[in-house]
Order: C-alpha cells, then structure tokens, then sequence
C-alpha cells in the first residue's frame, strides 16, 4: 500500500467508554439474575451448634409423640377395662338385684317354663296368692316333701348335697338335693334346663333371694310358682282344678297329695292318685304332723313360732 493510500484511509474509531454499570469484564456465561426475595432477604448464616439444636428438638419431638401415643393407648386399654367392668357390673349385678328387688313386692305374671308349656298348647291358669290365704297343711307338707331345713339353712342343705353325691356314686337311683329356696330361684328367673350353666346362675339367685328376701316370701313364690301339671300354676290353680276347693280350705290328706305329685306333676296326679302317690302322701301326712310339732315351720308360719311367756 502507498503512502498516498494510507493517508486516503479514514481515521479509526475511538473505542468508546464502558457504562458506569457495566463490568469491565464480562464472565463468558453470565449468571442467571437471582429472585427477587434474594435481594431483600440477607442469606441465613448457620451459626455454630445449629445443627444439634435442630437435631435435639426432632428427637423431643418424636419423644413427645410416642409418649402422646402411649397415652391414647392406656387410655383405649383402661375405656374397654372401664366398659367391661360395667357391662358385666349391669348384668350380674344392678339387674338381678332389680329383678329380684321386684319380686319381692310381686309375682311374675308369667314364668319361664309357663311360657313353655303355652308354646305346647298347654292352657295356663295361675293365681297368684298371699300367704295369709294359703293353708297352713300345705306348706308343712311342702316342706316335709322337699325340704326338711328350709328354715335353718342359708339355700343349699349341705348335708342333702353330701347325701345325693353319696347315692349317686353308688349307682343308685340319681336324687336330687335341691332346696326350695333354689328351686324357687329356678321357677321366677331361670329356664327349664339341665345344664351347669343354668345351675350357676341357679346358685346365684338362691343366693341373692336368701339374702334379700324372708323365708315367708320366699315359700310364698314358691307356691305360688310351682307346677302341678294340665296347665295349672300356683297352688290355688291346682287346689281348684284337683280338688275344686280354694288353697286356704285344703285338708291335711290333699296337701299331703299335692305334695307328693311335686317331682312329676305331669306324670302324677293327686285328684286320682296311683299306688305310689297314696303311699307317698300317707308318709307325708305323718311327716306334716311331725313338722307341726317340731316348729320347723315356723319362719313361715306364724301359728307355729313358739309362744312368748
């Protein structure tokens, strides 16, 4: 190139200034530009001894749960405990003390083994009584017939228990030692069944029966309740429908009839009475005389206590 086309050229540019803002240097990737909360909001700077604060504070926390957790637990534990114990508390104990509290004042309208022998096609007729209307042979034979100690044992007549146990283990004819009292529990509360299910419960409200009632409303139920076949209920059904007298004019000989036919009324009767059954009330007769005479009635009937001086 000649002078001339040198000096022909034009003058280069001058470079021009950066910006005030603009870096000298630009990195060749730029970085993205940060949030817009990152402008404001300093950076969080870990101090010394964050972390095991942090990691203490999880652990509380996890103790604390599993503590809250226990809690619900023993708590759910102790409601079913508390649920049991109250169900079982209504059943066994406020609704047999409020049935046989019930039955203290007043006789069933209809029993167990009543209802029984209705499904059957049995016609039903009982008559409830007091005792004051009741003859007072009925109930000396009654006692002689089914339980001599009625008025001295507490329910069960041990020594009747030892007797039959004895008996049956002989392989003899198999006795039963039920007492009135236990067979009056059977009549009002329970069903007509053999089982040991319904002998507990039979034991239970013998018990609850002796403790809460006299031995007066004790025999009253009893005869008031028992079976004497064909239906009837009650002594005052069976006086009429055997003997057509009421219950407070029976002689000593249809007590002592009534009495007899007791274990088996449906298959007995004391209105026709067979061998058996006129052998049996003639015992029974004596026996009556013998429970007059020894007063062993007189927890039910006042006209045998013994006179005060």
């Amino acid at each position: 190139m000649t002078p001339d086309e040198e000096d022909a050229r034009p003058p280069p540019k001058p470079a021009e200034a950066p910006a005030d803002d603009e870096p000298l240097f630009e990195p060749q990737a730029r970085r993205a530009a940060p949030a817009r909360e990152d402008l404001f909001d300093p950076p969080e700077i870990p101090m010394p001894g964050a972390s095991r604060i942090g990691g203490q504070r999880a652990r509380d926390a996890r103790i604390n749960l599993d503590l809250d957790l226990g809690r619900i637990k023993r708590r759910k534990r102790y409601g079913l405990l508390i649920t049991t114990i109250s169900v079982l508390f209504v059943a066994f104990v406020l609704l047999p003390v409020t049935w046989a509290g019930a039955y203290l004042f007043f006789d069933p309208p209809r029993t167990m083994l009543m209802l029984q022998r209705a499904a059957e096609g049995e016609t039903i007729r009982h008559y409830p009584i007091p005792m004051n209307r009741m003859s007072p042979h009925i109930v000396r034979a009654v006692i002689a017939a089914e339980d001599s100690r009625f008025c001295t044992h507490d329910g069960f007549d041990v020594e009747a228990i030892q007797d039959a146990m004895e008996s049956n283990a002989r392989g003899g004819r198999v006795r039963g030692a039920s007492t009135i009292s236990q067979q009056t529990a059977k009549n009002l509360f329970l069903w007509p069944d053999r089982s040991w299910v319904r002998k507990g419960f039979e034991t239970y409200f013998t018990a609850l029966i002796e403790f809460m009632w006299p031995k007066r409303r004790i025999m009253e139920a009893y005869l008031n309740a028992a079976e004497w076949g064909d239906g009837n209920f009650g002594i005052e059904a069976a006086a009429r429908a055997r003997f057509g007298v009421s219950a407070a004019d029976l002689t000593p000989l249809q007590a002592a009839r009534l009495a007899a036919v007791l274990p088996n009324p449906n298959r007995w009767r004391a209105d026709n009475p067979g061998p058996y059954v006129r052998r049996r009330a003639a015992t029974l007769v004596q026996r009556a005389r013998v429970v007059r005479n020894e007063r062993t009635a007189a927890c039910v009937l006042l006209t045998d206590r013994p006179e005060t001086q």
